[in-house]
């Protein structure tokens, strides 16, 4: 059932990826939101839960901010690690900035900044309870299957991974979770947003009838680049644009558009689709740090009973932009309009949202550490996994210009980037895919 708690709620929704751009984006952020009583206690405390961060960009500063803004001075962060060391103090010191009155629950003593590929690790030993996972995607399902090994409840960022093994190596950790009773969020965050939680819950009643299509929209600008410096290694250029790069964030629609394709699998209540046919290209991107990925996508995918569901996605200067969402039902339409909390049902039955909105950010944490003092494990695992198919499969298939099924996009043994690490190894970019060149594996 749709939950919508009754508390006063933040306003706004705050966006990770802006959170550390600079001193204007900490400054948008209330520094007593939600606290009220600014109580801190030390992580000696036997009833504190200790958390430790694992990539402190932007993502995950705001993670952390919102994890420890989620109880009452109960939650406390002891343990940070990036591949980047300044990255670690560039993130403490902002979330010190943001919380203001509750800098206090920032508790890192030297002996627990972790930095350097290996920095995971070391910091999962340490004595935390819960691991927040911000690092670039394809480091997603090594990490995550390390803090679940060692017991640690986790809230990682989406998506899930960038392939096929990838996701596969994450159903297997959501299952370990369930057995061993561990809470497992994931950052697709309009799931917790409440006005399309109403949303989805009306489809899901049969509001519309019976599903006929999907369509969804993330036309977007491209992201920031840094341009390569002298001492910068191959390896440390494209970590420093990984956005950019197929190997480490997967393209824009597996790393960006998978909020927009998660709707669509929710829409369908997370059934997968038969197959996949889609298009894209690489038209507007310049320069080496702009990667190997595509500009854009357009993609159908192919439902049982003639359904069918359509994607584009872009990330262009100086094009309209939209992130919109719209089920087609046999007896009515809905309309998602998620930047302007526009949520209707026209049709046999009317409906337009008009409660409450919520930091979707924040309930994402609320809802994880109360499930964990209630003992009652959550876990996203399995959706989360299937709604980042959604954006491989259409990847895989706009690469190869083939209609690709679910069942041989699931079984993919494509695996991409290197299978160690070094900041001095001199890994090369892959060739911009070229559709009946490039071969599906």
């Amino acid at each position: 059932m749709l939950h919508v708690p009754g508390s006063p709620l933040p306003a706004g929704e705050l966006s990770r990826r802006g959170f550390m751009a600079g001193s204007a984006a900490t400054l948008a952020v209330p520094a007593i939101l939600g606290t009220g009583l600014h109580r801190v206690v030390s992580k000696n405390d036997p009833d504190v839960l200790k958390v430790g961060l694992i990539g402190c960009g932007g993502r995950g500063t705001g993670a952390a901010s919102n994890a420890l803004r989620a109880e009452n001075g109960t939650v406390v962060l002891t343990a940070v690690a990036d591949v980047f060391p300044e990255k670690i103090a560039s993130s403490l010191e902002g979330l010190t900035n943001n919380l203001g009155q509750d800098a206090g629950r920032v508790q890192v003593d030297d002996d627990h900044k972790f930095s350097g590929f290996d920095a995971y690790q070391q910091l999962i030993a340490s004595d935390v309870d819960v691991v927040l996972l911000a690092t670039p995607p394809h480091f997603r399902p090594t990490h995550l299957a390390a803090a679940i090994g060692a017991g640690k409840h986790v809230f990682t960022e989406k998506p899930i991974a960038v392939d096929a093994p990838g996701v596969r190596s994450v159903l297997e950790t959501a299952k370990l979770a369930k057995e061993k009773g561990l809470t497992l969020i994931c950052g697709l965050c309009w799931r917790y947003n409440w006005r399309h939680r109403a949303f989805y819950e009306k489809i899901h009643e049969g509001s519309l009838g019976e599903i006929r299509a999907v369509y969804s929209t993330y036309n977007a600008t491209p992201l920031g680049t840094n341009p390569r410096q002298g001492d910068w290694s191959e390896m440390e250029f494209q970590m420093r644009n990984w956005q950019h790069m197929l190997w480490i964030g997967g393209d824009h629609i597996v790393e960006q558009a998978v909020h927009s394709l998660d709707k669509q699998g929710w829409a369908m209540q997370d059934k997968p689709p038969l197959s996949c046919t889609a298009v894209g290209g690489r038209q507007a991107r310049e320069g080496e740090e702009r990667g190997n990925i595509n500009d854009h996508f357009g993609v159908t995918y192919d439902y049982p009973d003639g359904v069918k569901a359509f994607h584009m996605c872009r990330q262009m200067s100086n094009c309209s932009n939209d992130n919109s969402d719209f089920v087609m039902g046999e007896c009515g339409h809905g309309t998602v309009k998620g930047w302007s909390n526009i949520h209707t049902l026209e049709g046999r039955h009317p409906w337009s949202y008009s409660g409450q909105g919520n930091d979707m950010y924040q309930t994402e944490h609320d809802e994880m550490f109360a499930s964990i003092r209630a003992g009652e494990a959550r876990n996203d695992g399995e959706w989360v996994s299937s709604s980042t198919m959604l954006a491989i499969i259409a990847r895989m298939a706009a690469y190869t210009g083939k209609t690709i099924t679910w069942e041989e996009a699931m079984a993919s043994e494509e695996r991409l980037g290197p299978s160690q690490y070094s900041m001095d190894a001199d890994y090369k970019i892959l060739p911009v895919p070229v559709p009946g060149r490039t071969a599906f594996s």
